[in-house]
């Protein structure tokens, strides 16, 4: 058999499934991150924790537990002793900023959780809590976990949770990638039309929403699809033998102040400060910045 025959055979073969993932797809606005991050084995060391990560998981687990409990349990005090019991110190500058932003977080869950009752109030139950969400297209096999997918008016949402200090709008939600995955995946897997998608702001107990059209969410797909293409031929140009800082170039920006890999890119230290491990905490109620 010719060498061109065994390429056209090749060609001819089906590609393989891109497992998609919402934080695989968007780690690759950086393709170097994307390489450390999901390809380089062994994997090279990130930096250390963030606290404004320690803040979320804890919201996150202590909202998730909550939905849990036996309905009579279900007290917003009981969901801001959640994040107490739940809490992790790591990243912050000493014991005295992580009490603080603790009882802060669990004020947050309280609140959150006294805004939420009414919407609760007939008995009915989300459909999922940190559910796993799964569909395919001709190139893509899609999975992610969605923090809530509840049921209004026949109709899913899905719900995500944000703890970070920047107030959101319809904007972020309409341009989320990740919600509207979700939203097509959850109509897939449940069965059940979805379109709304919904940021619950913790912080300031705002709701940004968005309410999808066909249209809208095979824009995200597309886009999903464009970027898991560029990936696989990446990957495969790289196990072919090129040079990976080639195929898979840095995208420096003031965002690389906030990766995990920056020591071990010197294009992104040239363009953005190192970070105290706290810096994305924003200022606690009464600081002066």
């Amino acid at each position: 058999m010719t060498a061109e025959v065994e390429q056209l055979e090749l060609m001819a073969l089906p590609r393989r499934l891109f497992a998609a993932t919402p934080s695989k797809l968007a780690a690759f606005d950086c393709p170097r991150r994307y390489r450390m991050t999901y390809l380089d084995r062994p994997a090279p060391p990130r930096g250390g924790p963030w606290a404004h990560n320690s803040v979320g998981a804890a919201v996150h687990v202590a909202l998730a537990r909550w939905r849990r409990l036996e309905v009579e349990h279900r007290t917003p005090e009981v969901g801001a002793s959640l994040v107490r019991r739940h809490w992790q110190s790591d990243g912050f500058a000493g014991a005295d900023q992580s009490e603080a932003w603790r009882e802060l977080a669990a004020e947050w869950v309280r609140a959150y959780l006294v805004d939420e009752a009414g919407r609760w109030a007939d008995g009915a139950e989300p459909r999922g809590v940190e559910r796993t969400v799964a569909t395919r297209t001709s190139t893509l096999a899609i999975s992610g976990r969605a923090d809530r997918i509840d049921e209004r008016d026949g109709e899913l949402v899905i719900v995500d949770y944000k703890t970070g200090r920047s107030k959101l709008d319809s904007g972020d939600a309409r341009g989320s990638m990740a919600l509207a995955l979700y939203a097509i995946a959850a109509e897939r897997t449940l069965r059940q039309r979805c379109r709304r998608v919904e940021l619950h702001h913790l912080p300031t107990g705002e709701v940004a929403a968005f309410d999808h059209t066909d249209e809208s969410l095979d824009q995200h797909l597309g886009r999903a699809g464009e970027t898991a293409l560029d990936i696989i031929v990446a990957t495969d140009t790289l196990a072919a033998g090129a040079d990976a800082d080639e195929v898979f170039a840095p995208h420096p920006g003031s965002s690389c102040g906030w990766c995990d890999f920056r020591r071990l890119c010197p294009e992104g230290s040239a363009v953005s400060q190192s970070r105290n491990s706290w810096a994305g905490l924003g200022e606690l109620p009464g600081e002066r910045g």
